[in-house]
């Protein structure tokens, strides 16, 4: 009788471990980004690739996630051959030098469908704190933000508000 407990005390402990219960959070990342951008002032659109993320997503909390990835800075494509060579140069992204664009979050706060993500931007050597905002819809989020490119070291244009970017992020989420 006391084997017939004990093996009946192992089952239900085993199959407590091994079934999935609604009290383990739902962890996902960052299947296929879509990372594209708009220089205001010149209306000059791009993209990066080289897209790399170490992001881990609670869907049962999301304010426990942690949004991070980063982009290759020597991707950048603005559709001219010219423009984009001189800007992965010294000048400006100097990509031999700083190879990644990288983001890493600091604070994640829900608001219904969207998400509100804090964190540290980082381009070429200088960090910043950003927000991004998401709207999500099933597995597709799109993230949006604003930013000077001349905070980071990138001086397009003299004066700080004719730098503005605005980028524009397309997760899939898996």
């Amino acid at each position: 009788m006391q084997h017939m407990k004990s093996f009946i005390a192992l089952f239900m402990f085993l199959g407590l471990v091994a079934a999935p219960s609604k009290f383990h959070a739902q962890q996902v990342g960052i299947k296929k980004a879509e990372i594209s951008f708009v220089f205001v002032s010149k209306d000059v659109k791009g993209t990066f690739l080289g897209f790399e993320s170490a992001s881990q997503i609670d869907l049962d909390n999301i304010e426990a996630s942690v949004f991070e990835g980063s982009v290759l800075s020597e991707t950048i494509d603005t559709n001219n051959g010219l423009r984009n060579w001189s800007l992965r140069s010294g000048k400006y992204f100097d990509v031999d030098d700083f190879p990644r664009i990288s983001f890493k979050s600091t604070k994640v706060m829900k608001d219904g469908d969207n998400i509100e993500v804090q964190g540290n931007l980082t381009i070429k050597e200088t960090t910043k704190p950003i927000t991004i905002s998401f709207k999500r819809a099933q597995n597709t989020w799109v993230g949006t933000t604003s930013l000077y490119s001349i905070d980071y070291g990138i001086k397009i244009k003299k004066k700080r508000e004719d730098n503005l970017v605005k980028v524009k992020m397309v997760f899939e989420i898996k």
